[in-house]
């Protein structure tokens, strides 16, 4: 197999990609983590919530390509949980969204302690094989309250 040359028709193809304000924030909505009309104490240490999906798929910024990736959220909520209809609709606009890797990573982590607050929050995404490479970006948030005995 040879090389195509520069020339050859859709070799410099790019496809469009939108911006960072295509990432709808707003559409993330909660639920609160304790119920108020439940009497019984919640015993035990908070609640880890763990949330995966195969389907996270923002675009390279340069080529516009779909890239996959393995996405984990994992959370210790202090009032609130992320309600899940909306963060499948949060996820999904990243889908144009033309973005590097690690940018995403930090991007999520962000967004989702703005709106939760939580005690502690990991985001894991694993983009998978490209040339060759594979890249997991891991970002986490511990809140300031939590912190003691933390290195």
């Amino acid at each position: 197999m040879t090389t195509p040359p520069p020339n050859q028709a859709g070799f410099d193809r790019r496809y469009d990609v939108q911006g960072l304000d295509a990432i709808d924030v707003a559409v993330l909505d909660t639920f609160p983590y304790v119920r108020e009309d439940d009497a019984a104490p919640y015993v035990g240490s908070p609640m880890d919530i763990e949330i995966v999906t195969d389907e996270f798929s923002p675009v390279c910024p340069w080529s516009g390509l779909p890239d996959f990736g393995r996405l984990e959220i994992r959370y210790q909520p202090r009032e609130k949980c992320v309600e899940l209809k909306s963060l499948k609709y949060y996820l999904t606009s990243y889908r144009f969204v033309g973005i590097y890797h690690e940018h995403a990573t930090r991007r999520l982590l962000s967004d989702l302690v703005g709106l939760l607050d939580p005690l502690r929050l990991e985001i894991r995404c694993d983009y998978g094989m490209r040339g060759g490479l594979n890249t997991v970006c891991t970002v986490r948030y511990v809140a300031e309250d939590q912190q003691a005995g933390q290195p």
